[in-house]
Formats: C-alpha cells, sequence, structure tokens
C-alpha cells in the first residue's frame, strides 16, 4: 500500500514566487532569453585554454579558490582592470572587483546589502525583467522613470528626486542599463550622464549601473562607463562574460569601493563562484577577447538586419521599432489593440516564443503591446520562418497584420 505523497505546501513562507514550470524544450522559433549565437561561442579557444589551466593550475581546484582570496580568480581581475580601462575608460584595481555567479548573483548581493522592503528604488520605466521581479519580490517601492532615444529621461528623473524629497524619502539607488539598453538598445550619451552624476550627487542617491551589454556595440565605441566619470565615488558598477563568450558560463563581477564592495563579500555565501570558469576565462579572454568580441558583433548585426527585414516584410508598418547600436534583442511596438501578453500564448502554441512588453516594464499598459524579441540565438532561416509565423498567429488574434502586408522599408530612427 503506497502512502501519499508528503504535503510540503504548510510549510512554504509567504511570498514565495510561484513554482517553476517543468522544462519541455524550447520552442522551435525562440526569440527570447538573453541566449548568444551557438556558431560564435569560441569552441575551439576554449579548450585550449581549459587544456592550458588545467595542465598549470588544476590542483588549486582542491581549495576554494583561497589562493587568488574570495574575491574570485585573480589573473581574470586583473584582466577586468585591463578591459574596463581600455573599454569603458574605468579605473580599478584587482581588489576593487569580485567575481560572481553571473550579472544574477550581482544584482542579487547589491540588493541585499542595500535594500529592505519598503525602500523606494528608481528604475528605468522599460527594463530588464530580471531586476524589476527581484524588486518586487523584495517588497521595494518602484519608481519607474521613462526613456527616450538617449536612455534615461534627465527631465523625468529630476521631477521624480525632487517630489521624493518632498515627501522625504530618499531612493536607495538609481538603476540604469546606460550602455545598450534592455530592452529598448539605447546607449545613453556622454553629455547625458554628465547630468545623471549631477542629480544622484545632488540628491545624495547611488547609482546601481548595469553594463551587461556593452560589449556587443556594433561600431565598438561607447561613453565612458558611469563609474568612471563619478567624482563622488557613488557608483556601483556590473557587467558579464554571459553576452560576450558564453550565457552557460556564469560569471560576471562587481566594481565598487571597498566600504560597500566588502559588505557584499561578506554576504556571498557559495564559498566563491565556480573556479574553473574563471580560469578559462582568464586563460581565453587575455589574449584573445579584443579580437573575439568585433567578431561576434558583425555576426550579431546582421541577425539584426535579418530581423528588421523580415518584420517589414510580414508587418509592414504595423510593426514599429528603432535600428539599435547594439545588443542581442529589438523592442518592437505593435498596434495598440494587440495585447501581447495574449499574443505570448497564442504564439507558443504556434511554436514562437516571445518575451511579452508588460513583464519588462514598470508600466503595463504602456507596455502591453510591445514586445521583446532576442536575436542571437535563432539562424536567419528561423528568424525569417518565426517572425512569419508569428505575423500570422497576430493576424489571426488581433487582425494585424493586414492580410496585404505593406513591404515598404519605413525609416527607423
Amino acid at each position: 500500500m503506497t502512502s501519499a505523497p508528503f504535503d510540503f505546501a504548510p510549510l512554504l513562507p509567504p511570498g514565495l514566487p510561484a513554482p517553476a514550470a517543468k522544462w519541455t524544450g524550447l520552442a522551435k522559433y525562440s526569440f527570447v532569453g538573453g541566449n548568444n549565437d551557438p556558431d560564435q561561442v569560441p569552441v575551439e579557444g576554449l579548450i585550449d585554454a581549459v587544456n592550458a589551466v588545467l595542465k598549470r593550475e588544476g590542483q588549486t581546484l582542491a581549495t576554494y579558490g583561497l589562493s587568488s582570496g574570495p574575491q574570485g580568480y585573480r589573473p581574470l581581475r586583473e584582466f577586468l582592470t585591463t578591459k574596463l580601462k581600455r573599454d569603458a575608460g574605468l579605473d580599478c584595481g584587482a581588489d576593487d572587483i569580485l567575481i560572481v555567479s553571473g550579472s544574477l548573483q550581482a544584482l542579487d548581493l547589491v540588493n541585499a546589502t542595500l535594500l529592505a522592503r519598503g525602500d523606494t528604488v528608481i528604475i528605468e520605466q522599460d527594463t530588464y525583467q530580471g531586476a524589476l521581479n527581484r524588486l518586487t519580490r523584495l517588497g521595494v517601492n518602484v519608481i519607474g522613470i521613462p526613456l527616450d532615444h538617449g536612455g534615461l529621461r534627465m527631465d523625468a528623473l529630476a521631477a521624480a528626486l525632487a517630489d521624493l524629497e518632498r515627501r522625504g524619502i530618499t531612493p536607495k539607488y538609481i538603476y540604469t542599463i546606460p550602455t545598450v539598453q534592455n530592452p529598448t538598445g539605447t546607449i545613453m550619451p556622454e553629455s547625458r550622464r554628465v547630468e545623471l552624476l549631477k542629480l544622484a550627487e545632488q540628491y545624495g542617491v547611488p547609482i546601481f549601473e548595469d553594463d551587461c551589454y556593452a560589449d556587443l556595440i556594433w561600431d565598438g565605441q561607447r561613453p565612458p562607463a558611469l563609474y568612471a566619470m563619478s567624482k563622488a565615488a557613488n557608483v556601483i558598477h556590473i557587467g558579464s562574460f554571459s553576452k560576450s563568450i558564453a550565457p552557460a558560463l556564469r560569471v560576471g563581477y562587481i566594481v565598487a569601493p571597498w566600504n560597500v564592495l566588502s559588505r557584499m563579500l561578506s554576504l556571498k555565501t557559495d564559498a566563491g563562484s565556480g573556479a574553473l570558469e574563471q580560469m578559462v576565462l582568464s586563460e581565453y579572454c587575455a589574449p584573445h577577447f579584443a579580437s573575439h568580441v568585433p567578431k561576434l558583433t558583425r555576426g550579431l548585426r546582421a541577425k539584426l538586419d535579418t530581423l528588421m527585414e523580415a518584420l517589414n516584410e510580414q508587418f509592414g508598418t504595423s510593426a514599429e521599432f528603432d535600428d539599435p547600436r547594439g545588443g542581442i534583442f529589438l523592442w518592437v511596438k505593435l498596434p495598440d489593440n494587440v495585447d501581447t501578453l495574449r499574443l505570448y500564448q497564442a504564439a507558443l502554441a504556434a511554436g514562437v516564443a516571445i518575451n511579452p512588453g508588460p513583464e519588462w516594464s514598470t508600466d503595463k499598459a504602456y507596455a502591453g503591446s510591445r514586445l521583446r524579441l532576442c536575436f542571437a540565438s535563432p539562424s536567419h532561416q528561423q528568424i525569417r520562418e518565426g517572425v512569419a509565423v508569428l505575423a500570422e498567429v497576430c493576424r489571426k488574434e488581433f487582425g494585424v497584420p493586414a492580410r496585404i502586408a505593406n513591404v515598404e522599408t519605413h525609416a527607423r530612427a
């Protein structure tokens, strides 16, 4: 006689996220997630790096990375000091960097260090779903600031900060993705970064700078990081190798002043991020990173062109979007009568996975007809076929695009 399975439900604390669904595999046409181009993963170079570093330092895996200290494999941190100075104008030492298990752990550590239930933070109105979900679960009050073609709007930010000050509220931080913003793909110009830093200093609010997509810029040119421009040492900077090398390696980093980095380090209770991944990245990146990234971005730019062409062909003027300067995703506006949460379900049933806009915004109504399409992982053929299936589903569900699509290429800002 078999007994009934134990019921864990009464033991679960309140506030847990909804249970995860069982994995059923990727959709046939997957435009979701922060995945990258499988053909651009530098497999041979990583194999050589694994062999070299294991032969040279494999025995150090017997300890919890203590030969480099708890902040992570020192050669990788030293590589990052050189990279960040060259690419972002960011001047820091190896001891200013903490290696973490992807940028998601960086988000968790920053939030655990600074936030308590009932606190207030300022974020971009359209932003990374992972950041937004975490703040919701923490019970934090979120103030969303609209964006334009230059990223976070300074007039709206100034008004929000002044209003909060009148109410006696000091936000714990301003979270921004200034370089290849997620999901809009914008890059904040240097002049606006100066304004942002002035406002943050004026109101005594630190800036939380998420730079995870900053390597993926088509022309390789980017403004200095906010961390590099700050004179008040009030910026926490995070980055990742997920978009430049491979997401599954799960290696990210935090750059911050020691007085706050040391607090995050004491909260990092996982006995250190995966040492082998750090060692392999250091071995590969030191000689190859600077040549790998331009090749990667050329491939991504070609896929973006295919996606925009397919949208023009299948949706005509029913799909509006700007041509992003980098990244792996396109933020698309459909006609107002399209509910992308409903479209998501219908499209998934037809084999197409998309990110519905409301999940990436503080303004659910504004984002109701928007969607995020990640173009890095599918092939050019899959992009074309997937967009065609998506258009047919959208036509059946909402009557758009019209049966005879307007295939004229319309200007993109």
